[in-house]
């Protein structure tokens, strides 16, 4: 069995990482499988080789363990510091995570926009899911990535204001582009999924609580301090990548 930082980990990386792996945009092809574990709380060894099929997710997760001498990528701590935001993100040296960019996308970055993503580094950027969506993911993939792309890979957050069978009601603030930025607008009513055949991560959700959202799926409950990194490092991104709009 896992250790109890790798176990609750692993539990947390698949809360956010199952929904664009069961639409196909990443990892392996065994979402129900990963379903299974994060809705039954029992992870194991067998978890850990399909999520390293998380081959974007994991060297951005090997970067911030490395950095805080932390000996598992799927430490519970380092999981919430790539997906929501955390202080083990200001231990990442600027060099480090710029080596780390240019060894996996230098060559696949347009010449162009190369300099100023791997520059993004040392103007602030952490490896943070975020930075992933609106920087790197972006300019590698521009014909492709648009505003629904942006939106629906960032982790958002949402007020709960109903509860409607496999559906949450939520106030959520979306990322949209003003002109030649991109901007959050002002909370708006939605519906996002919280379950799936009655099971999902955040069924104890009730009206009043802040949840996270991935791919218009309800990852978990946040607490004050998650929600407010959420939105600290959804900023900081926001801003460094509007550099290079």
């Amino acid at each position: 069995m896992p250790t109890t930082g790798t176990a609750s980990g692993m539990l947390s990386f698949v809360r956010y990482a199952f929904m664009p792996n069961h639409l196909g945009y990443c990892g392996g092809t065994e979402s129900e499988t990963l379903f299974e574990h994060a809705t039954d709380g029992k992870p194991d060894e067998r978890l850990i080789p399909l999520l390293a099929k998380f081959s974007g997710a994991l060297p951005y997760l090997q970067t911030i363990a490395a950095a805080n001498r932390i000996r598992d990528p799927f430490d519970e701590r380092v999981v919430e510091a790539y997906w929501i935001g955390n202080a083990l993100l200001e231990e990442v040296d600027s060099w480090r995570l710029q080596n780390s960019l240019e060894e996996r996308f230098g060559k696949h970055l347009p010449p162009k926009m190369r300099p100023h993503v791997l520059h993004k580094p040392l103007e602030g950027a952490r490896p943070h899911h975020f930075f992933h969506v609106a920087d790197v993911y972006r300019h590698l993939e521009p014909e492709e990535v648009g505003m629904a792309a942006i939106e629906g890979c960032r982790i958002s957050w949402g007020r709960v204001t109903a509860i409607d069978g496999a559906e949450l009601v939520v106030d959520r603030r979306p990322v949209v582009l003003r002109g030649s930025q991109l901007v959050l607008e002002d909370p708006r009513s939605e519906r996002v999924r919280r379950s799936l055949d009655g099971r999902g991560f955040a069924e104890a959700a009730v009206v009043g609580d802040w949840v996270s959202i991935h791919w218009g799926w309800t990852c978990e409950i946040l607490d004050e301090r998650k929600r407010r990194n959420l939105e600290h490092y959804t900023a900081l991104h926001l801003a460094l990548a509007n550099r290079t709009i």
